[in-house]
C-alpha cells in the first residue's frame, strides 16, 4: 500500500508540471468517541474521522480555453489512529474522477458522491453527516458509487440540476447493479430547497431500492433552520419514512451549536421505527483547526437495530458520545 501511495504521489509531481494547478488537500480528524447500549457492551475507544473523515486528496485543474475547464480529483481516505487505509483498501477510494466545466455545466467521470448524499451532507443534516448526530444513522447509507457519468447544469434564475447514472456493468444485462440519482435545487438568498432521488437494482436485476428526499435550509441571520422528509423501499419492497428537523446556530464568530431530531417510520407489519435526539457543539481554535463535542441517542422500537455512528464510523451502540479535533489543510 505504501509503495503504491508513494508511486501515486510521483505521478502526480511530474505531472503537474503540464496542469494550471494542482492542490493537495486533506483532513485529519480524531478524537474520543463513547459508546453505549451495544450488544457486546459499552465501548470506549480513539476514533478517527469523527467529524469529518481523514483523508488526502489531489485537485489538478487545466484551462483548455473558451471557458472550458479539466479537473481530476483524487482522494484517498485513510485511519489517522492506525495509519491504516479505508475504504477496503483502496488507493483513491473516496473520490477518482475527471471532469470537463464551462457555460454549459459540468460533465464528470468516476468514482462520485451521488446527488442523494450531497443533499443529505449540505442541506439537510446540521451535522453533515459527522458526529454522533449524523443523519446517514437512520437515512440511506450511500456515499458514493463507481463507474458514474454526472452531469450537473448551471444555475439558472436560482435553479439548478443533477443528474448520474452508475454502469453496473454486467454483460447482457444493463440494469443488473445499475445506479440511477438526480436533484433539482432552488437557491435564493437565505432559502435552499432541495428535492433528490435515487435507485439502485440489485446485482440480478430483479429488484431496486430507492430513495426520495425532499428538504430546505433557511437562514434566519446567526441561526439556521433545516427540515427533510426521505421516502424509502428497500429491495424487498418494505417502506420507510424518515423526517428531521433541526438548527445550526453561529453563537460567536468561533462558537457553534448544532442539533437535530429525526423520526423513522417503518410502513411495514414490524413496525421497528426509531427516533434519533442529538446535540453538538464546535469552537475554532484558528480558521482550518476547531474543537468539537457532540452527544446521541437513538430510541429503536420492536427490534429496529439503528446504531450511533461518526463521519466514519457506522457505530455499535444506541448512545454515542464524541469529543475531538479537526484540522483542515
Amino acid at each position: 500500500m505504501q509503495k503504491l501511495v508513494i508511486g501515486a504521489l510521483a505521478l502526480v509531481s511530474l505531472g503537474a508540471q503540464a496542469q494550471s494547478s494542482l492542490t493537495v488537500y486533506g483532513v485529519a480528524d480524531a478524537g474520543l468517541v463513547m459508546e453505549r447500549g451495544g450488544d457486546a457492551g459499552a465501548v470506549q475507544k480513539i476514533g478517527s474521522g469523527v467529524a469529518s473523515s481523514s483523508r488526502i486528496g489531489f485537485k489538478g485543474k487545466e484551462d483548455l480555453g473558451g471557458g472550458t475547464v479539466l479537473t481530476y480529483v483524487l482522494e484517498n481516505g485513510y485511519s489517522i489512529d492506525t495509519g491504516a487505509a479505508k475504504q477496503n483498501g483502496s488507493l483513491f477510494g473516496r473520490q477518482a474522477l475527471i471532469c470537463v466545466s464551462g457555460d454549459a455545466g459540468s460533465l464528470s467521470i468516476g468514482h462520485q458522491y451521488t446527488p442523494f448524499y450531497k443533499t443529505l451532507n449540505n442541506v439537510a443534516d446540521p451535522f453533515s453527516t459527522g458526529m454522533a448526530g449524523n443523519a446517514q444513522n437512520i437515512f440511506d447509507g450511500t456515499t458514493r458509487v463507481s463507474n458514474t457519468v454526472e452531469y450537473i447544469t448551471p444555475r439558472v434564475a436560482g435553479f439548478s440540476a443533477d443528474v448520474q447514472y452508475g454502469f453496473g456493468e454486467v454483460a447482457g444485462d444493463t440494469s443488473k447493479n445499475r445506479y440511477l440519482g438526480a436533484s433539482g435545487t432552488y437557491e435564493q438568498g437565505p432559502l435552499t430547497v432541495v428535492l433528490a432521488h435515487q435507485q439502485y437494482d440489485n446485482p440480478t436485476g430483479t429488484a431496486h431500492s430507492r430513495n426520495t428526499l425532499l428538504t430546505g435550509r433557511y437562514r434566519f441571520g446567526a441561526i439556521t433552520g433545516h427540515v427533510a422528509h426521505a421516502r424509502n423501499r428497500d429491495l424487498l419492497g418494505a417502506q420507510s419514512h424518515d423526517t428531521l428537523v433541526g438548527f445550526t446556530a453561529e453563537l460567536s464568530g468561533a462558537n457553534h451549536l448544532f442539533a437535530s431530531f429525526i423520526d423513522h417510520r417503518d410502513e411495514t407489519s414490524a413496525r421497528q421505527h426509531a427516533r434519533q435526539a442529538a446535540i453538538g457543539f464546535s469552537h475554532n481554535l484558528s480558521r482550518r483547526t476547531d474543537v468539537y463535542a457532540a452527544y446521541g441517542h437513538i430510541n429503536n422500537s420492536n427490534g429496529a437495530v439503528f446504531r450511533v455512528g461518526t463521519a466514519a464510523d457506522n457505530g455499535s451502540g444506541t448512545t454515542g458520545v464524541n469529543l475531538g479535533v479537526r484540522h483542515v489543510f
